[in-house]
């Protein structure tokens, strides 16, 4: 029923499948992540970035999504670097190895809620 009112009244039709979004595996997310993370480094030198930032990446091949305005992709990179932070003891000495080319700060450097 509910399908006939979409297609009927509203006039939508169900999503071809180059319109459905791409499953990621972990190993693209973390690749589009640390494309975000390089750019952000490149720009700015370090890699202190607050938690509310995200990075705007132009053109990236490593993400079947599109969810900026100019096509490009939307990365929320300093909730990611949080959260890696967070879970730094679970991470392959790879993926640490590649996080320390770009400077990456382990601990948070907040006391008591100011920045050290």
């Amino acid at each position: 029923m509910q399908q006939w009112i979409l297609e009927n009244t509203l006039t939508i039709t169900p999503a071809q499948e180059d319109e459905r979004p791409v499953k990621q595996t972990q190993e693209a997310k973390w690749a589009l992540n640390l494309a975000a993370a390089r750019q952000f480094h490149t720009r700015e030198g370090h890699l202190w970035v607050p938690r509310n930032h995200a990075e705007h990446l132009k053109e990236c091949a490593l993400s079947g999504r599109q969810n900026g305005t100019d096509g490009g992709v939307v990365v929320r990179l300093g909730t990611w670097l949080d959260n890696v932070r967070k879970r730094a003891d679970r991470l392959s000495a790879g993926r640490r190895a590649e996080l320390d080319e770009l400077s990456m700060r382990w601990t948070s450097g907040r006391v008591g809620g100011s920045v050290r």
